[in-house]
């Protein structure tokens, strides 16, 4: 399984999870796992995602999901799972 991490944070409105949810169904990519949050009016959301059958490469996804971000007033970021769990190590 090929799988991705995609990190939503921005202000808080309608619509946020549809958005990236419809480009994610779209693309074929499954939703493994979700978590979201709101403090202060802050939306927070971490998604593990299956990308094995996506028709597209996630540095392309990752694009698209940038300029939906941008749009919808919110950061949007995917990355490989390993490159995620790198990142993070340090």
């Amino acid at each position: 399984m090929k799988r991705a991490i995609i990190t939503v944070i921005g202000t808080d409105g309608v619509g946020i999870i549809a958005k990236v949810c419809t480009y994610l169904a779209e693309n074929n990519v499954n939703v493994l796992d979700i978590s979201q949050t709101i403090v202060g009016g802050v939306f927070n959301m971490m998604m593990i995602t299956d990308v094995t059958k996506a028709g597209k490469k996630i540095a392309e996804m990752s694009d698209d999901l940038d300029v939906i971000g941008e749009n919808i007033g919110v950061r949007i970021r995917m990355q490989h799972e390993d490159i995620f769990n790198t990142m993070h190590r340090i």
